[in-house]
Parts: C-alpha cells; sequence; structure tokens
C-alpha cells in the first residue's frame, strides 16, 4: 500500500470554511466595537454640552440659550458639536439635538433637553431646566 502526504479537497474545504467563517465573525465584532466606540463619544459630547449649560452658561446668564454651538459654549472643545459623522448640532442627520422649551421673545428659556441618538442603544438624553 503507498501511503500518500498532503490534505484531501474535502479536509481544504473544510479549513478554509472555518477560516471564512472566523473572517465574518472578526468584521462582525469590529462592527460592534466600532459601533460602541461612536455611541460613547456622543455620550461624551452631550455630556459636555449638558455640564457646559449648568456650569457655565446658566450660572453666568440665569438663562439657556435657544440654540447652542463653540460661540455661546466657548468653555467646550468645539469639535464636540460635530457627531461622528461629522454632521453638526442642529443640522438634518445630525446624532445630536437640542430642544428648547418656555422661551421668552429674546431666546431666553427656562428648559431644554439634549439629545444623542445611538446605534446600539436607546437614545441618550440629558434634561436641564431652571429653578424658576
Amino acid at each position: 500500500m503507498e501511503s500518500r502526504k498532503g490534505f484531501t479537497v474535502i479536509e481544504l474545504m473544510v479549513v478554509g470554511a472555518f477560516a471564512a467563517l472566523l473572517v465574518v465573525l472578526f468584521f462582525i465584532q469590529k462592527s460592534n466595537v466600532d459601533a460602541m466606540t461612536r455611541d460613547d463619544s456622543r455620550k461624551t459630547a452631550i455630556n459636555a454640552m449638558y455640564y457646559a449649560l449648568e456650569g457655565y452658561f446658566y450660572p453666568k446668564y440665569g438663562y439657556y440659550p435657544s440654540e447652542i454651538s463653540e460661540n455661546n459654549l466657548p468653555v467646550i472643545d468645539p469639535q464636540l458639536f460635530t457627531d461622528p459623522f461629522g454632521n453638526n448640532l442642529g443640522v438634518e442627520g445630525s446624532s445630536y439635538s437640542y430642544d428648547t422649551a418656555n422661551c421668552n421673545s429674546a431666546g431666553e428659556c427656562k428648559e431644554y433637553t439634549l439629545r444623542a441618538n445611538l446605534e446600539k442603544e436607546d437614545t441618550y438624553i440629558k434634561k436641564g431646566h431652571s429653578n424658576d
């Protein structure tokens, strides 16, 4: 009987299928990790805006602005107003929104809601209101 060295076609196909499965699982997991990283950066941005409004803007002016940007919240990094996909706060398609309530004609508001639409979790929300 002759002994043959090497692998059979079936063995090679099984190894190839297993390798392909591992590659697919890697990219699925990488996609999930990337989405969670983007969600974390969205939460960080919303928290920075919230603390800038509560710790800087409101104590200084006694109201909340009708709109926020790097102009009226200079204490935070201006890039935090841009979501992970490059959309600025308030622009169509942005992951971030700032909604106000109980505003007067001068744009001085008593309440606001900051939102970040997340990929892997429910919407992240921070609310603020004056004690008036």
